[in-house]
Formats: structure tokens, C-alpha cells, sequence
């Protein structure tokens, strides 16, 4: 998609990456020059704007799921390992009827 006007941002690069804007996992300079795009650019601004609220509205809908407290406390003891640098089991783990790769069962 492009509007068919130059910016010193193209189009095609500012929607490859508009969830990373969107979510703000990008450098501040990054975000910057995206802002400036989107006010010279009305169809990428839509399609932010559409992106945008789509997020929301899952946010809002799907949002207030809480996590299992002993399933997240193996993910975060997971996390706790793999950042230690120590090995971590390969077993598989069903929980809730869904596999899990990588969680061990207790």
C-alpha cells in the first residue's frame, strides 16, 4: 500500500512494522519518524487508526482471562532459567488439555 506521495518514510515500511509501533517495542527515534508519516499520510493513518482500535477492542474482550497462579509460576521459574543460563528440560506437560512444550509436570 502507498498513497503514491514520497515521504522521507515509505508506506510499505511503516506498515511492516506498525504492531511494533503500535505495541512501542521500537526505538524512540523509530516512533518519531512514524508520528511525522502518519500526519502527512491519511492512508496509513487509517489503517493505524484501524489497527488501533481492533487492539483495543481484543484488549477489552480477551483481556481479562487470568492465568493459572501454578502454571504461571512454571513459566516464570522457565524464564528464571533460561536467563541463568541453565539447562532446562525438554518434557511436555499437559495442562488444561492443551500441550505445553517444555513445562515440566509435577
Amino acid at each position: 500500500m502507498s498513497c503514491g506521495e514520497p515521504h522521507e518514510t515509505d508506506c510499505s515500511e511503516v506498515l511492516d512494522h506498525l504492531y511494533e509501533f503500535l505495541d512501542r517495542e521500537m526505538p524512540d527515534s523509530d516512533c518519531t519518524k512514524f508520528e511525522v508519516h502518519f500526519e502527512e499520510c491519511s492512508p496509513c493513518l487509517e489503517k493505524y487508526g484501524l489497527e488501533q482500535a481492533v487492539k483495543k477492542l481484543v484488549k477489552r474482550c480477551c483481556g481479562h482471562d487470568d492465568v493459572p497462579t501454578d502454571l504461571r509460576a512454571k513459566v516464570m521459574g522457565r524464564i528464571d532459567l533460561i536467563r541463568s543460563g541453565q539447562s532446562v528440560p525438554e518434557e511436555d506437560v499437559t495442562v488444561a488439555g492443551s500441550e505445553l512444550p517444555g513445562l515440566a509436570q509435577e
